[in-house]
């Protein structure tokens, strides 16, 4: 696979946005959600400034992050969720956390001080990941929710707390 580039999300990557949460879905170790949204609601959730893909010099999108807010509420305008997935075929190459890296950025130059995510435990990937790009483990909160697809259903899952504090807001 040839380098990649970190950009700004446009509505015409969302069949491969959707591929590869899809993908990500279809493992059970990503979210609790059962199907990736339809572009309306991913679009709705998710705030424009900072939602960006990794695209191949070839075009081809194998990576994307973007961030949803945690609460209407103006004391937390500058507290995020963020959600980060990476094709099958391109894990291991570095793109996540050149992801993570431009996340920071985009959210730090946006006034957001703090980005939180919960992973599952099982996925040591991300977690080994997310610890290597300045997140720290806040919690676990246990039996949290049920999953509804997969070989897990019905099974209660724990979920990792992480974040990251920027260190410059």
């Amino acid at each position: 696979m040839s380098a990649s580039t970190i950009r700004p999300m446009r509505d015409t990557d969302w069949p491969a946005v959707h591929r590869i949460y899809a993908e990500g879905i279809a493992t059970g170790h990503a979210t609790f959600e059962s199907e990736a949204p339809d572009w309306e609601r991913f679009t709705a959730s998710r705030l424009t400034r900072h939602r960006l893909v990794a695209e191949t010099l070839e075009g081809r999108i194998v990576g994307w992050a973007a961030v949803s807010p945690v609460s209407a509420r103006p004391v937390y305008s500058g507290v995020v969720e963020h959600s980060v997935y990476v094709a099958a075929e391109a894990r291991g190459l570095g793109l996540g956390t050149a992801l993570l890296q431009a996340l920071a950025k985009s959210t730090e130059n946006g006034g957001i001080w703090t980005i939180q995510a919960s992973v599952f435990p099982e996925n040591e990937a991300s977690l080994k990941l997310h610890l290597a790009n300045g997140y720290v483990i806040v919690g676990r909160r246990q039996r949290i929710a049920r999953m509804t697809h997969g070989p897990l259903t019905g099974q209660w899952r724990d979920t990792v707390l992480i974040e990251r504090r920027s260190p410059v807001i």
